[in-house]
């Protein structure tokens, strides 16, 4: 037998290095959970802790998509940026610290080649735990992932791909609701005990819906049950996905997405997602409505040298129609009726949430970064894929 044979991936046998005794695992007191009001009042509260700043809090995370959008490629590339300390997506800082990837659909083999293109030739973090085989969290999966827990006090994130195969058999005699909710509380105790996020990949519905948090699989008891929903959706024009995010202590938000198919990697676009999920026309004239509101298409034509001045007309009308541009009585447009108001801020046409303004934009990362010790019990010129 070769001397470099892959030992068998399984939870229990991580880490193999029996050279070095293992370490008592760090006491956890049990958090408190009453107070008077004014003993309330009066505590202070860490800010929550998060794995990917602006995107990822502590807790339980839904990350939900249609198959094949590329769910296993987004969270094994978080996985790996957690685990190295580097960038997600690319563009957003984080902390470094142990991450448990469990890759139930996976290989060893099909994991080497998807790390070896996300990699792109650097040094794979020995952070990263990969794992292909865990019993259900009823039939012991808590305790497995308890144990590596346990191992790793420093570990900063913990992602089950797909969800379906940790959940179990649903309990005699509940609803379905009480079902999914009780699924998603055995990571939620997870969660809560380490002071961890828990990345939890799933499906959605086949039917779509304007709503993304109905569009989870399942009854309402999943995303209820959960802290946060990420649902990644295909999009159209220069974006190739679309992030929804919203939850308790993560913002409501969505962001537009490319997906690099010769590195497997998913990068954060900058700028407002409409710029995105439209053609490249119909974005130039976004942008340049944006900052000259009340332009009229002549005044875009000098700025817009590739585009016939005819086009950017019957373009700016088509906006207009379908709600991506307001156009007052002398035939000038803006972005929106707020705009021409100085009223409420952009909304989105995707989410109807508001639309950071571009001179206001932030980039997710500007929140506490450490984990917790706490423990206890349309018309578009191009095509997305």
């Amino acid at each position: 037998m070769s001397a470099n044979a892959i030992p068998p991936l399984h939870l229990y046998s991580v880490p193999s290095d029996t050279e070095t005794p293992p370490a008592a695992p760090p006491k956890r007191e049990r958090p408190r959970t009453a107070w008077t009001a004014d003993q309330l009042m009066a505590a202070d509260f860490p800010e929550p802790k998060w794995a990917v700043p602006g995107i990822l809090a502590e807790g339980v995370s839904l990350l939900a998509g249609p198959p094949k959008v590329g769910k296993s490629w987004l969270s094994l590339g978080l996985a790996l940026a957690v685990a190295a300390g580097g960038q997600a997506f690319d563009s957003v800082p984080v902390q470094g610290g142990p991450v448990l990837y469990l890759a139930l659909e996976d290989t060893p083999r099909r994991l080497q080649t998807r790390m070896g293109k996300l990699l792109g030739g650097q040094q794979a973090p020995a952070g990263l735990t990969l794992v292909t085989e865990c019993p259900p969290f009823p039939q012991g999966g808590t305790e497995a992932i308890a144990q590596w827990l346990d191992r790793n006090p420093d570990a900063r994130m913990v992602v089950i791909d797909v969800f379906a195969k940790m959940r179990g058999q649903a309990p005699q005699g509940v609803s379905a609701y009480d079902a999914d909710y009780v699924s998603v509380g055995y990571a939620k105790r997870l969660a809560d005990h380490y002071g961890i996020a828990v990345v939890l990949v799933h499906h959605v519905r086949k039917a779509g819906s304007d709503d993304f948090l109905t569009e989870v699989s399942g009854t309402n008891g999943i995303a209820g049950a959960a802290d946060a929903t990420l649902v990644l959706k295909r999009a159209r024009g220069q974006a190739d996905g679309i992030l929804h995010v919203t939850g308790r202590d993560v913002d409501e938000a969505e962001y537009a997405l490319s997906f690099q198919a010769a590195s497997g990697a998913w990068h954060l676009l900058d700028g407002p997602v409409s710029d995105h999920t439209v053609g490249d026309t119909r974005a130039a004239i976004l942008r340049y409505v944006r900052a000259h509101p009340g332009a009229k298409p002549k005044d875009m034509a000098g700025e817009l040298s590739h585009v016939d001045i005819d086009t950017i007309r019957r373009t700016c009308s088509r906006m207009a129609e379908a709600g991506q541009l307001t156009k007052d009585a002398g035939g000038r447009y803006y972005p929106d009726t707020e705009t021409r108001t100085q009223g409420a801020p952009e909304v989105s046409e995707l989410s109807d949430c508001p639309v950071t303004p571009p001179d206001q934009h932030e980039r997710s990362g500007q929140s506490e970064l450490e984990l917790s010790g706490l423990s206890g019990s349309i018309e578009a010129e191009g095509t997305a894929e």
